[in-house]
């Protein structure tokens, strides 16, 4: 029977997008002049990753990938607001890693209800009742919404365990968990029966922790060799390591005190990516299967070697169950030692972080790949650029009045853009033409119009383009298709 445990998934998440806002005139008899009231559009919805203590594997995740949020409604007339799209919360177990595809770590998300915000919803855009102002008190426009975040994101599943069973493979480690706690792994005779890690719950007086059975490792495991990289992620919170030596084994060239170095070269050489040092954790040897004659002998005689190295040993058999009790209480004071020993969490501060003084948001860099061209490169000045309508004069010339006001032009001034210089802003590209400030001399036009993109004297693209080819063929060779056309 396949395994149903997922300790890792790709996804891909697309968050809401904004509503668009809605250019109105509030129509009534006998009010001529009812002025603007188209409503803004409503936000995106967010895509939220929650723990929840319910889900255990991210097993939905990998045969649903794929994940939306809501999109925000269309604002309307009568400054009517569009309806906000719906989150969208996805239930994670707790010890999920989040990370990018390049393996940077997003969030660590640890205890029931962690919430991280894995995908952010656009913006609606505002409507023309919204846009209104002294100088511009009918607006025949409104903003486009911002389409939602889209990210692809990695999910690790790192077991939140006290005690952590470490061993080569038919070791006896499914055993032991079986048999101190209630969980119930599959147990067989043959290397590696154990696929997935297990969980398992132990009391020993007072004291309650977890123990997690990582499946079994060989030589060159934090290569990636056997399952090691898979589940080596595993131990990483793990407070005490054990680890679990076969004592009965009939495999030559092993021996315990070869299968613990091996097992202690590989924990040297993984690094664990939420930070710490393996090498620091408590160590318990426990020498197991004591209840077949050769292996208790050869326990009695490894032990005062391992003993010397400073380390804990416990002689036991899951058959028999000898030892387990002495292991148990060993194993709880171990973990309670440790919990002492970590700091208290602190509660978590909101940190101001004002913007500085000479911080304009956004900067101006000559393009690389256009000579005299210039890239703006900002949070306001992009989202500016998708939110509005490129196919609506007046909306052109309020993004032009809202760039002039946050300094664009006089940061492309400095750089030394001239007129018709090329500037990218986002995914657009246009002919700079520095614009009059808004609210200074601003000149009045018809709705949808603005009166600065009609009046423009500078020569066209087309017109250069022309001038171009007539200075590359002559006048003659114009006259010439002329007479070629006629015959």
């Amino acid at each position: 029977m396949a395994s149903r445990f997922v300790d890792r998934a790709v996804i891909h998440l697309t968050a809401g997008d904004g509503g668009n806002g809605c250019a109105s005139v509030h129509r009534e008899k006998f009010k001529p002049l009812g002025g603007p009231d188209g409503g803004n559009g409503g936000n995106g919805g967010d895509v939220l990753l929650i723990v929840d203590p319910n889900v255990h594997t991210l097993l939905d995740f990998h045969f649903r990938p794929h994940a939306r949020a809501g999109n925000g409604k269309m604002g309307q007339g009568g400054n009517r607001a569009g309806a906000a799209g719906d989150t969208l919360e996805m239930r994670v177990p707790s010890g999920t890693v989040v990370m990018t595809e390049d393996g940077e770590i997003l969030a660590d998300l640890v205890g029931t209800g962690a919430t991280f915000i894995a995908a952010q919803g656009g913006r609606g855009g505002l409507g023309n009742a919204s846009l209104a102002s002294n100088t511009r008190k009918a607006p025949g426009f409104a903003l486009l919404g911002e389409p939602g975040e889209s990210r692809n994101l990695v999910l690790e599943l790192r077991s939140v365990a006290d005690v952590g069973l470490l061993g080569f493979p038919s070791a006896g480690k499914s055993s032991l968990i079986s048999v101190l706690s209630a969980a119930k792994p599959k147990i067989a005779d043959y290397p590696f029966t154990t696929l997935v890690p297990n969980l398992g719950v132990i009391t020993a007086g007072s004291t309650v922790f977890t123990m997690a059975d990582v499946p079994g490792l060989i030589p060159g495991a934090s290569e990636g060799k056997g399952l090691g990289l898979d589940f080596l992620r595993h131990i990483e919170r793990c407070a005490v390591l054990v680890h679990v030596i076969d004592c009965a084994t009939f495999e030559p060239g092993r021996d315990p005190l070869s299968d613990m170095d091996a097992l202690e070269e590989e924990l040297a050489r993984y690094t664990p990516s939420l930070g710490g040092d393996l090498a620091d954790r408590p160590r318990v040897v426990v020498l197991n299967k004591i209840d077949v004659p050769d292996a208790a002998e050869l326990a009695e005689f490894v032990r005062p070697e391992l003993e010397a190295r400073g380390l804990s040993v416990f002689e036991i058999s899951t058959a028999s169950r000898k030892g387990l009790k002495e292991l148990t209480y060993a194993l709880a004071a171990v973990v309670e030692k440790y919990r002492a020993e970590q700091p208290e969490p602190e509660p978590e501060k909101v940190v101001l972080r004002p913007v500085a003084v000479n911080d304009a948001g956004f900067t101006v860099e000559l393009d690389p790949e256009e000579e005299g061209a210039f890239i703006v490169r900002g949070v306001r000045p992009e989202r500016w650029i998708r939110q509005t309508s490129f196919g609506n004069d007046e909306a052109v010339g309020y993004l032009a009045d809202r760039l002039q006001r946050l300094g664009v032009e006089e940061a492309l001034a400095r750089k030394g853009a001239v007129p018709g210089s090329p500037v990218t802003i986002g995914d657009v590209q246009f002919e700079w033409e520095p614009s009059t400030p808004a609210g200074v001399a601003v000149h009045m036009s018809g709705r949808g119009t603005d009166v600065r993109l009609e009046n423009n004297s500078r020569i066209g693209a087309a017109e250069r383009k022309e001038a171009r080819r007539i200075r590359r063929d002559g006048p003659d060779g114009v006259e010439d298709e002329d007479e070629m056309d006629d015959e």
